[in-house]
């Protein structure tokens, strides 16, 4: 196969394309003209609504006499304030990615026996199949951490003995094993590819049960194992704000639309890590950190709001950065006046940057967020309120626990498959029928040319008749 694709001439591949595109485009007029909303959303920006959910609730603005209204995010699972979870945590002290995954599965906050008695549960399924490791991930290592998680996850499909039974009893077993085994799937993925492409010392620790999910993660990628506790609840609480985000975000209506077809839990995941890599989805984070570094190193003064201001400025209007003219970690299409996780994110890396050293960087993003609203408003003409969104911080928390660049969106993930297995239950069982919205064909109609008389224009432009009229 590779050498198929090798024997294609850049020029045959150019030509190809220029055919594509020929025949693909639909003018943006197009869409108004049949009231087709675009990436499912309405013409303000909210989304479509495609259903209905008890799991999660991203709040953002209210609706006022038909207008929206902005207000201070929030973001609810199970009907409780995320943050209020985040909050009793440490002023506990305790770890409570665990205690989330309870919630978002059953529906209620476990009792602290039951909640012993689950993470003991977690910790147990984190054991992979016997071989597992060296079949499915040493052996056929990936440069892409997420795309090697998904193809073990489907992997993971020939070990069960009872993979596509879609009963309550199985599903649920499912969910609870591919919750604890994806962290795992991400960090052995991370050794083997450290081995086979980075030329560095791949390690493989063993699993320890006495570890919490966030504890886990970083003894498994580090090669001494060694973390301090307030490093791990700092991660633990990333993998809490990261748990669910309601159904509508892309990846849980993957995996609810996936579901509705019937299919097995380890199809539904493994799309809904697909749609996660994209950097409009889970790996804007890497974009921020992309956009950071490139910042530090073209403006002289960090320090100074006017130069960053200036060098923001360029980016904006295309002439810096990677020239998509967007500022990453900025704007969502829920939240306006905050984002209640990125707030807890700023909080967690004002208190650790200076002990990690990363004051500048902090500074930077704090800049970044002051000053992109006014500078939206000045070169887009954009009014609406613009505020800071979770990746504008998460990297930056990675960064500071040493976290490699290429697991900022494996951990996400790692932590959002415990909203996609709650969604996957719910789709399962509250809703029923398969998911198939509608596209409008504006092709045009033609008659059939025999190949004989088929030359490079015999393509005959129609008007476009609505089917109605044919």
């Amino acid at each position: 196969m590779s050498e198929f694709i090798s024997s294609i001439s850049d020029s045959t591949i150019h030509s190809l394309c220029d055919e594509l595109l020929k025949n693909n485009s639909i003018q943006p007029e197009d869409y108004k003209r049949f009231d087709v909303k675009k990436g499912l959303r309405n013409p303000d920006g909210t989304g479509v609504m495609a259903g209905l959910t008890k799991i999660c609730s991203v709040e953002g603005y209210y609706i006022d006499d038909g207008e929206r209204v902005p207000r201070e995010g929030r973001l609810f699972y199970r009907g409780i304030n995320m943050s209020d979870i985040v909050k009793n945590c440490k002023q506990e002290n305790r770890f409570g990615f665990e205690e989330v995954v309870w919630l978002l599965l059953f529906g209620d906050l476990p009792t602290k026996e039951q909640l012993d008695a689950f993470t003991s549960v977690l910790a147990q399924a984190r054991e992979l199949p016997d071989e597992f490791i060296e079949d499915i991930i040493m052996k056929a290592p990936s440069r892409d951490i997420m795309n090697k998680v998904a193809s073990s996850v489907l992997g993971l499909y020939t070990f069960d003995e009872n993979p596509d039974d879609t009963s309550l009893e199985n599903v649920l077993r499912q969910s609870i094993q591919l919750i604890a085994q994806i962290p795992m799937l991400m960090s052995y993925a991370y050794q083997a590819k450290r081995r086979a492409f980075d030329h560095k010392s791949m390690y493989i620790h063993q699993n320890k049960l006495d570890y919490t999910m966030a504890e886990s993660i970083l003894g498994s990628i580090r090669s001494d194992r060694k973390f301090t506790d307030a490093e791990a609840k700092l991660l633990d609480t990333c993998m809490i704000i990261h748990a669910d985000h309601g159904g509508g975000n892309n990846s849980a209506f993957t995996t609810r639309c996936i579901t509705s077809t019937g299919t097995d839990t380890y199809s539904a995941i493994a799309a809904s890590i697909g749609s996660l890599k994209g950097p409009k989805h889970g790996g804007a984070n890497i974009r921020v950190h992309n956009m950071l570094e490139d910042i530090k190193k073209n403006v002289k003064n960090t320090a100074d709001d006017g130069q960053i201001a200036d060098y923001l400025a360029k980016i904006i209007k295309k002439e810096a950065g990677d020239g998509s003219g967007l500022i990453y970690g900025m704007g969502h299409a829920v939240y306006t006046l905050s984002d209640p996780r990125a707030k807890l994110l700023k909080q967690d890396a004002a208190k650790y940057s200076a002990k990690f050293g990363y004051e500048e960087d902090f500074h930077i993003l704090d800049t970044i967020e002051r000053l992109t609203p006014e500078l939206f408003c000045k070169y887009k003409g954009i009014k609406k309120k613009i505020c800071a969104n979770v990746d504008l911080y998460s990297g930056l928390i990675y960064s500071m626990l040493n976290i490699p660049e290429e697991l900022f969106t494996p951990i996400f993930m790692a932590s959002r498959s415990a909203g996609w297995c709650a969604h996957r239950m719910e789709e399962l069982y509250s809703g029923g029928k398969i998911m198939r919205p509608a596209y409008k064909s504006v092709s045009l109609p033609r008659s059939f040319v025999p190949l004989a008389e088929r030359t490079d224009n015999h393509t005959v432009q129609n008007e476009y008749i609505p089917s109605e009229e044919r």
